[in-house]
């Protein structure tokens, strides 16, 4: 098939732009390969310490070079329902690993929050934060120079980009990433939605809000809808980094144990010491990035992604923008339809033909790229294959041509939607990400009055006191990443799809982030400039007349530059959200993170990062 015409100019624009770093990056990663196996490199006392605690099996395979051993990095804690069936992972790891003669080592853990327990909370401003520092403690783990190649266990939102970043710099090994799967389906999204709304207009007690919400979220597993985690399951497989069918298989199921089993012989295959040496900077270059940019707007993924894979790409020396996502948006289908965006969960996705079906029909249009590498196969083209359990043996075969639910996932020749799931705003106040799969066509054209806020509290509170009675747009400012770590605003969520059910135009602009399971109501988010680096959302004076056009990719405030110019920037006193919740330890990061759309990273990679 032939590839699409901007699928292509995307990728060569970006293969362009990149050229001095990939080329870094990549003259890097040659110097880390010279030493194979790079425990050879260690002297015997480094050695020595590095496998006292094994058995003496394990030592003496250790010690004679020529089998690899596998270092494990793990998120598992067992209070994120999603981790907690890492517990086992290690030691079933290293069972597999040890029956083909090799030998793996747990490397080190890495701290894992959760969002669905922070939403609202102080906790929420060390969210993003999160990400680099889960990407510094992998690379600790990996430090050691005992491994030949690594094991990722990793799901959620922040936890995964960390991993990745940190693998990426390590990209000399090979590294397979291992999901954990979602737990089975609870109560309907679309009732769990009911009574938030309910709760947020006083209609529910908090006793009946909190039945239902662990009615949705009631077991061990990743949250059912399609938010930011399982957003990164279907982009570590759509890139390649998954064994093909893996990323959405129940933890109870027995192919999940097969599957992880499978995942850990294969990592000893394509070590150096392997019969097919396949270094992760070999795996992901300019081609599986754009490949996952298709994947996130063909599934309408998490809004925070536009964030996570710039800071990916950067790690490899590829430079992203957002004009890339645009550019794709505007010619990638919408194929699913999974909570926000429709009803269903991601057991029903999976269960309509899931990643294989998605990839099958994206190839045929020629919107991914078919020969980037893989850790299962050779290429993409492989991902095509789905698991299943045969006679206790797990085996693969090819997906089927249609979908099994077309109200869930349909092919390229009937989408929900002729474009992607999201679109880049752009206007005098900046640039911004809003997520439109969800929004119906009724309500991606706002225009209103400002009411501005410095808080998402004090919007919440403005609803519930019922002050907002006419077409507003909500401007929530000072939540960047410089301000106050960019922490997730979904509180807000029904507390505005009330009034957009009261029949109000209603929408967000926020230099802030929104849930990967933000909905309906139309939010300019991620915008930037933020408010306290000068951008024009420190202006907005309320009743200021805003135009939020998600059709155009438009956002403007309708105020003239001369009465602009004359108006002093907004200031807020930030001393509060400085300390508390461990906010004090985390202050060096607020002033060294860079802006929304260059992935709010803290990291410069390359020398050009230091002009």
């Amino acid at each position: 098939m032939t590839l699409h015409k901007t699928l292509v100019e995307v990728t060569d624009r970006i293969i362009d732009r990149s050229q001095q770093s990939r080329g870094n990056y990549l003259r890097q990663m040659s110097h880390a390969k010279l030493n194979k196996p790079h425990r050879s490199a260690l002297s015997c006392g480094n050695l020595a310490h590095g496998f006292a605690a094994c058995g003496k099996q394990d030592k003496l395979t250790l010690s004679g070079m020529e089998t690899p051993n596998i270092g494990i990095i793990s998120a598992y804690n067992d209070m994120l329902s999603a981790h907690q069936p890492y517990v086992d992972y290690p030691d079933k790891i290293k069972g597999a690993i040890a029956a083909t003669g090799a030998t793996a080592q747990f490397a080190g853990g890495v701290p894992a929050m959760c969002d669905g327990v922070t939403q609202g909370q102080d906790g929420m401003e060390l969210s993003l934060f999160s990400r680099d520092l889960i990407a510094q403690a992998a690379a600790i783990a990996l430090s050691h120079n005992m491994f030949d190649g690594a094991l990722f266990l990793g799901i959620c939102d922040k936890i995964v980009p960390g991993l990745v970043m940190a693998a990426l710099r390590f990209g000399h090994l090979p590294s397979i990433f291992i999901p954990a799967g979602p737990m089975p389906s609870g109560i309907p999204n679309d009732e769990k939605a009911r009574i938030r709304k309910l709760y947020a207009q006083g209609k529910a007690t908090r006793e009946e809000l909190l039945q239902a919400e662990s009615a949705s979220y009631h077991s061990a597993g990743t949250c059912t809808f399609y938010g930011t985690a399982n957003t990164n399951q279907m982009l570590m497989e759509i890139m390649g980094l998954h064994i093909p069918g893996s990323s959405f298989v129940n933890p109870t199921n027995p192919l999940r144990d097969s599957l992880t089993e499978y995942a850990a012989t294969r990592v000893t295959e394509i070590t150096a010491l392997g019969k097919h040496y396949r270094p992760l900077c070999d795996v992901i270059d300019e081609r599986s990035i754009v490949n996952g940019i298709v994947g996130l707007l063909a599934t309408g993924g998490s809004t925070n992604h536009t964030l996570h894979i710039i800071a990916i790409a950067k790690a490899a020396g590829i430079v992203v923008t957002w004009d890339d996502f645009s550019d794709l948006s505007a010619v990638v289908p919408l194929l699913a339809k999974v909570y926000p965006n429709g009803s269903a969960d991601v057991n029903h996705f999976h269960a309509a033909g899931g990643m294989a079906f998605v990839i099958q029909e994206l190839l045929g249009a020629g919107l991914l790229h078919g020969e980037a590498k893989t850790v299962y196969g050779n290429h993409l083209f492989d991902y095509c294959d789905e698991p299943f359990l045969q006679n206790e043996q797990l085996v693969f075969r090819k997906a089927k041509l249609t979908s099994g639910d077309p109200q869930v996932l349909r092919g390229v020749t009937e989408p929900f939607r002729e474009e992607g799931g999201l679109q880049i705003l752009k206007g005098n106040l900046g640039r911004s990400v809003i997520k439109v799969s969800a929004v119906a066509p009724e309500h991606q054209v706002v225009e209103a009055p400002a009411r501005v806020f410095h808080s998402q509290h004090q919007l919440a509170e403005a609803v519930q006191q019922g002050e907002i009675t006419q077409d507003t747009v909500a401007v929530v400012r000072f939540q960047g990443p410089k301000a106050i770590g960019m922490p997730e605003l979904h509180k807000l969520t029904p507390f505005l799809a009330n009034l957009q059910d009261q029949g109000l135009q209603v929408a967000l602009v926020t230099d802030g982030r929104m849930s990967g399971a933000s909905g309906k109501v139309p939010a300019a988010i991620h915008l930037t400039p933020e408010a306290c680096e000068g951008g024009l959302i420190a202006r907005i004076n309320d009743g200021d007349i805003i135009r939020l056009d998600a059709t155009s990719g438009t956002l403007e405030l309708k105020v003239s530059d001369a009465e602009l110019k004359r108006r002093e920037l907004a200031t807020m006193n930030l001393s509060e959200h400085t300390w508390g919740m461990g906010r004090e330890l985390f202050a060096n990061m607020r002033h060294t993170v860079s802006g929304a759309e260059q992935g709010a990273c803290l990291f410069q990679f390359n020398a050009e990062d230091q002009a």
